[in-house]
């Protein structure tokens, strides 16, 4: 009974730090986890389309903004990427720093 009590003291701990930590960053965990879906919808777009790369376009969200960077063929699979990334539920804003490959 004795070693639950330290663990339960950490898990106490970690339990009620986790949300002033989290609020620190300056964003919520639902924000956090909103981010992390709306930016694997517009990784698996890209890659199920077959007029984008695939994987070399990286992918960041913040707050709904997402980011594309990395390096594209054409100034027509950037504007492509764009789309794809807007036409996903949740995105409020799209930036690219994408360049283009010579």
């Amino acid at each position: 009974m004795k070693t639950r009590k330290p663990t339960f003291i950490a898990l106490l701990a970690i339990v009620l730090i986790a949300p002033m930590l989290l609020g620190a960053c300056g964003k919520t965990v639902g924000e956090t986890i909103d981010d992390a879906t709306i930016t694997t919808r517009v990784k698996t777009s890209f890659i199920n389309d077959p007029a984008i790369g695939g994987l070399r376009i990286d992918v960041d969200t913040f707050k709904g903004v997402v980011t594309l960077s990395g390096r594209v063929k054409s100034k027509e699979e950037e504007q492509k990427a764009i789309e794809l990334a807007r036409q996903i539920r949740g995105v409020t804003d799209v930036r690219s720093t994408l360049q283009i490959e010579p």
